[in-house]
């Protein structure tokens, strides 16, 4: 089932577009991982980075492709899944701009396990494995801020995993709508993702999303606004869904 899924997805991948150089480095500077050099140590890293512009559908990669370059995103929005068997596809995260992945990439020679494709017109910027680590070594504090990225990454695996196998999908969607505002800085906020990414993310259907949203609107604890826009108005309720 797996090979008709693929058989079935167009091969997308037109030859990538070169840009210009200055917006190199600003995708550069972006990434949690360099933003904090100095400018001169960026410009070094923007020389080894090249920047491809992808249309809405374009794969950035596939699985079984190598795994030899770290991306980064510049501009629009890059999904993250992998096909199960029944060619159904799981959510891993959705990348936005300064957002990175192919970190494994930097450790050791592997295949892709997953595929990247634009969500929306996209910039992304690229650095093959080789180049990535010279610079680990030109610049060790890079080394530090990709552990932590890595760190973080694997708790909220983890935590996810755990959600899916044990949480109701009310507690799921609760965690996820305060975790949402956590990192909006505010309880009123636009939702990263749609309701079929979200479903595919929290392992439940479109339709059960919608459903426990209104259901969580009716009991008072937030607010809707179009299909992304929410306010939570009772925190403490969501965080204490079963």
């Amino acid at each position: 089932m797996l090979m008709g899924a693929l058989q079935m997805s167009p091969d997308l991948r037109s030859p990538p577009e070169k840009v210009h150089e200055h917006a190199v480095e600003s995708c550069v500077a972006r990434v949690p991982i360099f933003n904090h050099l100095p400018v001169d140590q960026l410009s070094v890293i923007a020389g080894k980075a090249l920047m491809h512009t992808y249309d809405r559908g374009q794969f950035i990669h596939r699985a079984g492709d190598p795994s030899d370059k770290l991306f980064i995103v510049h501009r629009g929005q890059v999904k993250v899944y992998r096909l199960a068997d029944n060619g159904k596809e799981q959510l891993v995260r959705i990348l936005s701009a300064g957002d990175f992945a192919g970190e494994l990439a930097l450790f050791a020679a592997t295949s892709q396990d997953s595929y990247a494709q634009a969500m929306q017109p996209s910039q992304v910027c690229t650095i093959y494995q080789t180049d990535v680590r010279r610079l680990l070594l030109q610049y060790p504090d890079i080394s530090l801020h990709v552990l932590a990225e890595l760190s973080r990454r694997l708790d909220t695996s983890e935590k996810q995993t755990a959600a899916i196998a044990t949480a109701s999908i009310n507690a799921r969607l609760a965690q996820y709508l305060v975790d949402q505002a956590h990192h909006a800085g505010s309880d009123d906020f636009s939702l990263s993702m749609s309701r079929r990414h979200m479903a595919s993310f929290l392992g439940t259907t479109p339709e059960t999303v919608s459903r426990r949203l209104g259901e969580f609107e009716e009991a008072g604890w937030i607010s809707q606004s179009g299909q992304r826009q929410i306010t939570i108005l009772d925190r403490a309720a969501l965080l204490r869904v079963e």
